[in-house]
């Protein structure tokens, strides 16, 4: 009989402690799942979170920086993502994170993760999230 898998929680120093009792990232044998991502700024203690600007590019990097941290975190890159969704506040942002996202994996050597985008509220000011899914090894 196996030992059990532990389950265990993923925090980049760059990050602060979530809002409610959740974790940035879980990793559980060779699968690491990374909760929602949006464009803060790297943690500084005593500050409450920053976005990293007003624009969707600049969120949009921001948030891919945050969901790679989490994922370095976990031992993983983002060759071993399967899969991202990303969340978007406005319908016209569509095309610009698309340039934005193709942009950024321009240089993926592997197959592109698959990917699901959906549109959300999200709190004041914030105009995408993302999540993703990557198995190791």
């Amino acid at each position: 009989m196996s030992e059990k898998l532990r389950k265990t929680a993923v925090t980049p120093a760059t990050h602060t402690t979530p809002p409610a009792k959740f974790s940035h990232g879980v990793k559980k044998g060779n699968i690491l799942q990374v909760a929602g991502q949006v464009g803060f700024l790297p943690a500084v203690e005593g500050q409450a979170p920053t976005p990293a600007g007003p624009t969707l590019r600049e969120q949009t990097l921001q948030t891919l920086a945050n969901v790679r941290s989490v994922l370095e975190a976990g031992g993983a890159s983002w060759e071993d993502v399967l899969m991202l969704r990303v969340y978007l506040t406005d319908t016209d942002h569509f095309a610009e994170m698309n340039e934005i996202y193709n942009d950024y994996f321009a240089d993926l050597k592997e197959a592109p993760a698959a990917r699901t985008t959906v549109y959300v509220g999200l709190p004041k000011g914030l105009l995408i999230e993302i999540d993703a899914l990557a198995v190791l090894g």
